[in-house]
């Protein structure tokens, strides 16, 4: 079993846009907190944002999918919650990653358990998943970062 070998089976479903628009948000130099209002002195800009610098620094190696179930909710990765992957990254230990197993997707923490590699689920009520021989695993890339929509 061989969990850092990299296909590229993402060619024919994935195409990076790299000349997706850029869209620049004021991004403010101070931190608000949680449960207090941010003092209106304040609220200046300090620069601004670009969600693409942010989540896909490499584009021609990221993509991007949508989360499912509640196997990842402590690591604030919620049904729905969209992941950015960057293919570029090497997977260590801890890393949050998209893994194919037995050619079935799962995004689950990557840990190394006396030199034995399993992907760990953030949240007590699943299972870690361990790995029998003959099982195929492949690590895809590195979750760099979560978008999450609240219901309004």
């Amino acid at each position: 079993m061989n969990i850092f070998r990299r296909r590229q089976p993402f060619s024919s479903l994935f195409s990076p846009l790299l000349d997706a628009p850029r869209v620049r948000i004021p991004l403010f130099g101070s931190k608000v907190p949680a449960g207090a209002f941010p003092s209106p002195a304040d609220e200046y800009i300090e620069k601004v944002l670009d969600l693409n610098e942010l989540l896909t620094p490499n584009p021609i190696a990221s993509l991007f999918f949508k989360a499912a179930g509640e196997s990842m909710r402590d690591a604030n990765i919620f049904d729905g919650s969209v992941c950015a992957v960057d293919r570029s990254l090497i997977p260590r230990h801890g890393h949050i990653v998209l893994a194919s197993v037995d050619g079935e997707f799962t995004v689950k923490r990557l840990c190394v358990v006396e030199g034995v590699i399993e992907l760990h689920p953030a949240n007590p009520a699943f299972k870690p998943m361990r790995f029998a021989e003959g099982q195929e695993v492949r690590i895809v890339g590195v979750v760099r970062g979560v978008v999450s929509k609240f219901s309004v």
